[in-house]
């Protein structure tokens, strides 16, 4: 019973340090890890898998390399993804023409 209540406080403090996500207000990774703490059936592996979602375990171990944020055949993909995305954050869309005729 007591290591439950690790498991769980462990949880919830994973949980309160998650970012919201702004795009998806509704489904928030936050809020899923806060309902796995009061789950009666937590076990040491989910908070393992939390915990490693916290430090970032599988972006150090497998680091994207240069050629693969800039592949040859879209160079500027994943720019114009960051790009397009902060933008909409701000509710900056773009132009009818520019979609249309697919200029960046």
């Amino acid at each position: 019973m007591a290591a439950t209540k690790g498991l769980a406080k462990e949880m919830a403090r994973i949980a309160s340090a998650c970012p919201t996500d702004p795009l998806r207000p509704h489904i928030q990774l936050q809020t899923f890890l806060q309902s796995l703490a009061t789950h009666p059936r937590l076990t040491p592996a989910a908070v393992r898998a939390a915990q490693a979602l916290e430090r970032n375990d599988m972006q150090k171990k497998y680091a994207l390399t240069d050629k693969m944020l800039n592949p040859a055949s879209a160079p500027l993909h994943y720019t114009r993804l960051v790009d397009g995305v902060e933008k909409s954050l701000q509710g900056i869309g773009r132009p009818w023409w520019k979609r249309f005729f697919g200029i960046w």
